[in-house]
């Protein structure tokens, strides 16, 4: 008997046993990582018309390289950003208990909408590498989400996946609840790529992957430590973006 068909016949004797659930609601679905009929349409996924360059998603096409205001004002440290979905009560409610709650399984299912949302940045890059945690912080929670989802993304082509590319260099404690400015000012100067990564990514293209992307201070931190070694291009892919009503 092949693998793939004793993997097959673990998967339904385990489903006979432990149904699959919603990952939003946790009533029984059909597959496991599936969202039921109740679930599916009240979660934002973002696609186009979108900002060229931070994904912001807008009400009507208005080009392909059409800028939001916030980008017009002053362009990210990064070259463009592109997310799987909204940030708001509903995706809350799937995002939290994978980032903070030890649902670790939820990250395949995220991974492949976020593939389908930055699949021009997944081809684009060179390397795909996570925002790091201080060690601190992995010591509490035990693993990276944003590692979680990189190598989910780069199951097919592994030898992308640059796992430990950025160094966190000191404790920044928790951006929850700090002003944009603030954000900024937390992070700064608290990355730096690694010296075994330093002659490989220099030239390249480099995909950042986060969780949720809120106001983009930690993001263009590590752009702008990336740049610093030498980095060409920095692209940023995440799962949820908070995206502000506008004025």
């Amino acid at each position: 008997m092949s693998l793939r068909v004793c993997v097959a016949a673990s998967r339904r004797l385990l489903d006979s046993i432990l149904p699959p659930l919603c990952l939003g609601c946790g009533e029984i679905v059909e597959a496991t990582g599936a969202l039921c009929a109740t679930c599916w349409p009240t979660f934002s996924f973002v696609g186009p018309p979108h900002c060229a360059c931070c994904g912001t998603p807008f009400a009507e096409f208005l080009g392909d390289d059409a800028l939001c205001a916030a980008c017009l004002v002053r362009r990210p440290r990064f070259r463009r950003a592109r997310t799987a979905l909204i940030y708001d009560d509903h995706s809350r409610r799937l995002i939290l208990p994978f980032k903070h709650g030890d649902r670790t399984d939820m990250a395949r299912t995220c991974g492949s909408w976020m593939a389908r949302a930055g699949a021009e940045l997944l081809a684009d890059s060179d390397l795909v590498a996570p925002v790091p945690l201080h060690w601190r912080r992995f010591f509490t929670r035990r693993y990276n989400q944003a590692l979680l989802l990189a190598r989910n993304l780069t199951r097919e082509q592994p030898a992308k996946l640059a796992p430990d590319l950025l160094l966190r260099r000191r404790w920044t404690g928790s951006q929850a609840g700090l002003a944009a400015q603030d954000r900024r000012r937390n992070v700064r100067e608290a990355f730096a790529i690694h010296p075994r990564w330093q002659a490989r990514a220099k030239g390249k293209t480099v995909l950042l992957i986060d969780d949720v992307l809120t106001t983009g201070a930690t993001v263009e931190a590590c752009a702008r430590a990336l740049q610093r070694a030498g980095v060409r291009h920095v692209d940023v892919l995440t799962l949820a973006r908070v995206v502000r009503p506008a004025l």
